[in-house]
């Protein structure tokens, strides 16, 4: 089989890789229509003053407010998308043969999200809407500010923190060895210290394969899935690995920091002064009102959804840049040709989306191009 051969997607999987697609957009669709309706209904119908009136009665103190009003606000949402959450993480996967996850697997993982990411939402808005009440004014400015050294402290503990809970991690046995080293000799020619090189349990979920460069400082680590040391080899993952380094090298991390700050601070701006005209017509008494909590999530949400083409076509952008240096510092072109194939046919990604679904929902550039830019540095294409 020539190089050719072996940068050319499976045609039966990349059928059920668009089948894939299209039903997970639709979904997709589904999910923001149900979740902003949800939103919305809560407002109009006037549910969220009559609950925020009934929890600052049964409390003086805000913080306690905030929580109970949470209980029954994020608690009905999460129910109502619970079928299309078990349809989407579930169902799907394994009509599709991706999943390998068993149903017993799969409520422990929807526990375990919901505990954590209802803790981490908890302290989210307890902090801005304790701004929102110390600074009605300025409360955007401030709330930014946390935003940022949340996400900064979230990205130094994920993997030692949140990851251990829904993964097992283990160091690469002696039997990897020559691996490690050749990934570390990578990351010390990238300039990027690393802990070590841990192997993940994906196998327990997911027959798809990934691979990772986590965390900042002291924590950051190179994460393999168990998929991806079976099923790929020492080259093609060393290729894979190049492209995360890459991001380093480019300074990414700071330079999308930077973007996330603009964009934040830019949206929580216009979040403030929607809601300096919902908060009376809405008949709430102040901005810090808990109450004004669907206004804020759909103004924010609607702010995201109108940026997210510009954020996608930057980060494709620098994606496009990680490629080409994972291509110079490996110097194998056919190889990481081939492993971004392999990825295309085990994880079922769709090589070649219609153009308004990669301008709208493409944070990488999709894989078919991918390959067939790396494929111009092929020596059999010179």
């Amino acid at each position: 089989m020539d190089d050719m051969e072996n940068t050319t997607p499976n045609p039966e999987r990349q059928e059920k890789a668009r089948q894939y697609a299209r039903l997970n957009r639709r979904l997709m669709l589904v999910n923001l229509l149900l979740s902003g309706g949800y939103a919305l209904a809560w407002l109009l119908l006037g549910w969220s003053k009559q609950w925020s009136t009934t929890v600052q009665s049964l409390t003086s103190n805000p913080w306690l407010q905030v929580l109970l009003y949470l209980l029954v606000f994020g608690g009905l949402l999460y129910l109502i998308n619970l079928p299309l959450n078990w349809f989407e993480s579930y169902h799907l996967p394994h009509r599709f043969e991706l999943s390998t996850q068993t149903p017993r697997g799969w409520v422990i993982d929807q526990i375990k999200g919901l505990a954590v990411g209802g803790l981490l939402g908890l302290l989210v808005l307890e902090v801005i809407y304790a701004v929102l009440r110390a600074a009605p004014q300025s409360w955007w400015i401030w709330a930014t500010l946390f935003l940022l050294f949340f996400n900064v402290i979230l990205g130094y503990l994920a993997p030692v923190v949140l990851f251990p809970i829904f993964n097992k991690f283990k160091p690469l046995g002696e039997e990897y060895a020559d691996l490690v080293e050749r990934l570390k000799h990578l990351g010390q020619r990238a300039g990027t210290r690393v802990e070590g090189v841990y192997e993940m349990d994906m196998s327990r979920r997911t027959k798809a394969a990934n691979a990772a460069l986590a965390g900042m400082g002291r924590t950051r680590r190179i994460i393999l899935g168990d998929t991806l040391l079976r099923e790929f080899s020492a080259d093609e993952i060393e290729t894979v690995l190049a492209h995360e380094l890459a991001h380093h090298v480019h300074k990414d991390i700071p330079l999308l920091m930077g973007v996330s700050a603009l964009l934040t601070v830019t949206g929580m701006f216009l979040v403030s002064r929607l809601m300096n005209w919902g908060v009376p017509y809405f008949g709430f008494a102040a901005v810090g009102e808990i109450g004004t909590l669907p206004l804020f999530l759909l103004a924010f949400g609607a702010f995201q959804l109108l940026v997210m083409p510009l954020v996608n076509a930057f980060s494709r952008w620098r994606e496009r840049l990680a490629d080409l240096y994972a291509i110079q510092v490996t110097g194998k072109p056919a190889v990481y040709a081939a492993a971004l194939t392999r990825l295309a046919d085990q994880n079922l990604a769709e090589a070649e989306p219609e153009p308004w679904v990669e301008w709208l929902l493409y944070d990488h550039p999709p894989i078919g191009k991918r390959i067939a830019m790396v494929r111009k540095f092929m020596p059999e294409s010179a």
